[in-house]
């Protein structure tokens, strides 16, 4: 049985909740919520970055946690190096919460940071406010929202003509978390490689083979990726023909992750389509991965990256 400390510690997130509120992040959310391709789907004031304007020029101090949380639980929202990228409310009421998220800086958009978000907010909903269920609404035009809260198991309960609303149940959360060996750490892919894969599986289908759950799988992993241009990718990454050194359920041994017209075992090169190749594709050295092969549930651990083609400047493979 998955308990709250099991779900806290699977893994380390991109994303992290601060619900400290400087001076310095009051101005930030005025730049932002002034930007009106950040704030046209929020069903706030239009004039919610002068009210915080008015406040913090009314009031001399440094930290404003207390203004920012009268109405419910405010939160900032730090990536992984500690860039504030956007915040996050939540209106909670008696046993639900309803959350509303903003990326504001919109040069991050597409990079996966909404999920992501939704994702952390709901451990704080759910373990430390220990609500039952939470809510969301959206406007329908608001497609990358709709998204971000679909790819995060949330349900559609009501639709209307202007907004859908959105809920998650604590059972179902848990439930959610069960039904995944080790949640995934965040995986990234080229442009290059998610253009040639998609092609691959349509041709693929096209040839007659059914929708199995190699294809299945393969899919799923490039649709939560997050997609980079080539040279913007870590040293670190597996991308397609890479090298990498893995530790599988205790063994260690080397691959070359291949397309699978390039696949051979005895040249250690594993295809894609594999259950471990697709596995590893988009993880970083010293990510543990839990996946299911044909014998049972397999523990990869990827050691080190023996050679990748974006670092090596080999652009063409």
């Amino acid at each position: 049985m998955i308990t709250t400390e099991d779900v806290v510690k699977m893994k380390e997130p991109s994303i992290f909740l601060c619900p400290e509120i400087t001076r310095e992040n009051a101005l930030l959310l005025i730049h932002w919520l002034r930007d009106h391709e950040v704030r046209k789907y929020l069903s706030d004031s239009q004039d919610v970055s002068t009210s915080i304007e008015q406040v913090i020029n009314r009031v001399n101090l440094p930290i404003l946690t207390h203004l920012f949380s009268q109405n419910g639980r405010f939160y900032m929202v730090y990536d992984k190096h500690n860039i504030a990228v956007g915040f996050v409310r939540l209106v909670i009421k008696g046993t639900q919460a309803e959350m509303v998220i903003v990326i504001g800086d919109r040069t991050r958009w597409g990079q996966k940071l909404g999920t992501n978000t939704i994702r952390e907010t709901m451990k704080v909903a759910f373990f430390e406010h220990r609500v039952q269920k939470l809510i969301a609404k959206i406007h329908h035009e608001n497609k990358r929202s709709i998204k971000a809260f679909i790819n995060a198991g949330f349900r559609v309960e009501q639709d209307s003509p202007a907004l859908l609303s959105f809920s998650i149940t604590l059972e179902d959360y848990v439930q959610t978390i069960q039904s995944q060996a080790i949640p995934s750490s965040d995986i990234y892919i080229t442009e290059v490689d998610e253009d040639r894969l998609r092609k691959l599986i349509t041709e693929e289908l096209r040839n007659g083979r059914e929708k199995d759950g190699a294809l299945q799988e393969l899919e799923q992993e490039i649709d939560k990726a997050t997609v980079v241009h080539p040279r913007k990718l870590s040293q670190f990454v597996v991308s397609m023909n890479s090298r990498a050194r893995l530790r599988l359920n205790g063994d260690s041994m080397e691959v070359s992750l291949v397309y699978p017209r390039d696949a051979d075992m005895s040249q250690k090169k594993l295809s894609v389509f594999s259950p471990v190749g697709t596995a590893i594709l988009g993880y970083s050295e010293g990510d543990t991965i839990s996946w299911k092969i044909p014998s049972g549930t397999a523990e990869i651990h990827i050691e080190k990256i023996l050679y990748q083609p974006e670092a090596a400047g080999d652009y063409h493979l």
